[in-house]
């Protein structure tokens, strides 16, 4: 009994203590420690030392606790530590993507104005692109109408003159304009002598009045009349027959101012067209087409509105192809005017500086 009594009570001490395979796990090693700790606090009858041996137990068992507790304590100190370092290096991270946004926004906020100055700008830009072609506009309305009254001064200047074509060019010949021409009309149309006499001639010469050897055709004739109704009879007469002189053919038209002159080149081929449909083509001041189609009289002032007509009369298609020819002598028209406008413009503009300076002054 007494023994008995002295196992129960050192088994109850032996369960305790599994407070230690709590917290460090159950492994064999263990086990086996506890196995011998139950042994040794098992009193035998030799040992009666029994408080003393369960002291030096309850000590033991506290350092390791104390030991256990402490590693647990520094991996966990560790850990937070850890942590604390992650938690500093994704501050400045983050402080680092901060400084980065902040900055990006000031380029985009930067960005942002100088496109807005730009949009200004260019709004800017583009009402004075307005203006000026607002001032273009006029300027090149005021040329053409510079141009036009100075086309129609020149050919006012121009009313009592005849231009000969096709007048042989030779020394013998060049020498005697007058007497030449004189003897043009009275083989031509004796009539007009007949009613006044000889005509009288203010002046005749050749145009240019240097030869070029590069061109075939002679150069043209103007010959400037006293009396516009002599001038007038005979151009009248030129208008109805072919002019001879001594058999070869001549012909005798209006002297025009060369920018009226060009305009009416550009009708040329048109011209031939038509006068081979037989459609009885005219050119009138100051460089109209003037056909006889179906009956009626037609008028055409661009040489744009000829070719919408054809296009509507199903008769004349593929008859009068001008397309290509056009196109040929606008190119060709463009490249020789091209100096004439420039020579113009500079005309106008010096016009108008001479005009501001006698208002100033």
């Amino acid at each position: 009994m007494p023994h008995g009594s002295q196992d129960q009570p050192s088994k109850k001490k032996g369960k305790k203590v599994t407070i230690e395979n709590f917290y460090r796990g159950k492994t064999q090693a263990t086990e086996e420690k506890e196995d011998e700790i139950q042994t040794k606090s098992k009193p035998s009858p030799q040992n009666g030392n029994c408080p003393q041996a369960l002291e030096e137990l309850k000590m033991e068992l506290i350092q390791k606790m104390e030991t256990f507790w402490q590693e647990k304590w520094e991996k966990i100190q560790r850990e937070v530590n850890s942590l604390i370092d992650k938690k500093s290096q994704m501050e400045k991270q983050l402080e680092a993507s901060n400084s980065r946004a902040h900055k990006t926004e000031k380029q985009n906020q930067s960005l942002k104005t100088r496109i807005k100055q730009l949009e200004d700008n260019d709004l800017t830009k583009q009402q004075e692109l307005i203006k000026q072609s607002k001032k273009i506009n006029e300027l090149e309305e005021n040329i053409k109408y510079l141009t036009d009254k100075v086309t129609d001064k020149e050919n006012r200047r121009r009313r009592d003159n005849l231009r000969i074509i096709g007048l042989p060019e030779k020394p013998e010949v060049n020498k005697n304009l007058n007497a030449i021409l004189q003897e043009i009309i009275q083989e031509n149309c004796p009539d007009v002598l007949k009613q006044g006499g000889k005509i009288e001639i203010e002046m005749v010469h050749r145009t240019p009045s240097i030869l070029n050897p590069q061109k075939t055709t002679p150069s043209n004739v103007i010959a400037k009349f006293k009396n516009f109704q002599a001038k007038e009879k005979i151009l009248q007469e030129a208008k109805k027959r072919n002019f001879r002189y001594k058999g070869a053919p001549i012909r005798i038209t209006q002297d025009l101012a060369a920018a009226m002159l060009k305009d009416r080149k550009a009708w040329n081929t048109i011209f031939r067209k038509a006068r081979e449909l037989v459609l009885q083509p005219r050119i009138s001041y100051p460089s109209k087409l003037t056909i006889y189609f179906q009956g009626k009289v037609w008028v055409f002032n661009k040489i744009e509105n000829f070719q919408i007509f054809v296009k509507k009369r199903p008769e004349l298609i593929g008859k009068c192809d001008i397309q290509t020819q056009r196109a040929r002598e606008k190119v060709k028209y463009e490249k020789v005017n091209m100096k004439e406008r420039e020579k113009e413009k500079n005309v106008f503009f010096s016009f108008t500086q001479t005009l501001f300076y006698k208002g100033y002054n």
